[in-house]
């Protein structure tokens, strides 16, 4: 373990947003965020799904989550809009490896908040966190070939395609599917 990520940031604030590290006893507004967007996230997270296929389970989900924040394996954040004080997305910074050191980021929001630009202040929120408090020497980011937003904002949060993951993901329906690669290096983001 890393002394110097013992007073990380566990909550971080955008011009709309409240980007924070899940507690004991958001379970339940997970469970009821995942269950509004079901249709929407059944192809993209669907080990999510089944993590959080209850009340109950989505709790465990959150307590996991704490637990591996507190062992730095991994990094997740519920996103609340700061006026409407309402869980509305998710965030992870995820699949740490410490040795280079880079992760890979995995995202989601409300279907009702799309499009809106809040996602876009998270994710250059957490690009913020990663580099200058986690310190990473990179990012990645996953999309399906279909997923035409999360691949416009990566963009637009300056990741670069760095090619296609060929049979790399399974779909619920048992379909196996291409994926686009995306990676930020700590040098690009910081402009050196």
């Amino acid at each position: 373990m890393l002394a110097r990520l013992l007073d990380i940031d566990t909550a971080l604030l955008t011009a709309h947003t409240v980007v924070r590290r899940f507690r004991e006893g958001d379970g339940a507004s997970l469970y009821d965020l995942v269950q509004d967007n079901h249709q929407r996230l059944y192809d993209y997270f669907p080990q999510t799904i089944r993590m959080v296929s209850s009340k109950e389970e989505a709790e465990f989900f959150v307590r996991q989550r704490l637990a591996d924040w507190h062992l730095q394996q991994e990094y997740t954040f519920g996103i609340w809009h700061s006026k409407a004080t309402e869980l509305i997305g998710m965030v992870r910074v995820h699949e740490l490896d410490w040795k280079l050191p880079d992760a890979e980021l995995a995202f989601f929001i409300d279907q009702r908040y799309s499009r809106k630009g809040l996602m876009t202040e998270v994710l250059r929120a957490l690009l913020n966190f990663s580099f200058n408090q986690l310190a990473l020497e990179k990012l990645r980011l996953r999309t399906g070939m279909d997923n035409i937003a999360a691949q416009r904002l990566a963009r637009k949060c300056d990741f670069r395609r760095e090619g296609d993951l060929r049979g790399d993901f399974r779909k619920p329906s048992g379909e196996i599917a291409d994926v686009m690669l995306f990676g930020l290096t700590r040098a690009e983001y910081l402009g050196v």
